[in-house]
């Protein structure tokens, strides 16, 4: 009888968990609505600029600044997968009708255990939603980061962005910027100074890098 007590409330244990904390794409239902409420709030004009992905696009706050008459809109949510991103890409997204889509994502899904074929195949899913939606809208990818904290996944990182840009290189609409030349040593490491504490998240210094060469492709 206790063994079988104790089991019920281990299983009891684990719903709740998985109540509280779902894995799947809801878990990001409180930042969509938030995303929502301030689009009711100051609804932006169609035909702009969206930055979309996972946290290092959250965590962009100088966007305005940066891209200047732009007034780009900031959908990163932090952690997000790209396949979150295919699940809400019509309340990130598709609701603006934007003319250019500057995507960051992928870091996450690989620290996850998803492969790098997981990673490319959920891009094209994302890309084929944003053409049917919005079918003159250019595309920027931005390349996965090489961070110190996640040195370790540098080869499931390589071949995930090789798989990226090859898929952008099949239309023009697309355009892959691979920015991890410019966040590197001279002896190929990541530089520790463009990072915050944690050594996977940008500072200052490290968005410094990303707006420069963006710079050249958001207009």
């Amino acid at each position: 009888m206790k063994t079988l007590v104790s089991a019920l409330t281990v299983a009891i244990s684990i719903h709740n968990v998985s109540a509280a904390d779902p894995a799947g794409p809801e878990r990001w239902a409180r930042e969509i609505a938030a995303f929502e409420a301030a689009d009711r709030e100051s609804p932006p004009k169609t035909g702009g600029v969206v930055f979309v992905g996972s946290s290092s696009i959250r965590l962009w706050k100088t966007l305005a600044e940066d891209f200047p008459g732009l007034r780009p809109i900031n959908r990163g949510f932090g952690g997000s997968h790209i396949s979150d991103c295919v699940h809400y890409f019509e309340r990130l997204v598709g609701v603006h009708q934007p003319r250019l889509v500057v995507f960051y994502c992928g870091s996450n899904d690989l620290a996850a255990g998803k492969k790098p074929e997981d990673v490319a195949a959920d891009f094209r899913t994302f890309c084929a939603r944003l053409h049917a939606a919005a079918p003159e809208a250019r595309l920027i990818v931005t390349s996965i980061k090489l961070t110190p904290a996640r040195w370790h996944l540098r080869e499931q990182i390589a071949f995930a962005n090789a798989l990226l840009a090859a898929h952008c290189a099949g239309d023009p609409r697309r355009t892959f910027l691979d920015l991890n030349p410019f966040v590197l040593t001279p002896d190929g490491t990541p530089r520790e100074d463009l990072y915050v504490a944690d050594r996977l998240h940008l500072n200052a210094a490290g968005y410094a890098v990303w707006r420069e060469h963006l710079r050249l492709l958001v207009r």
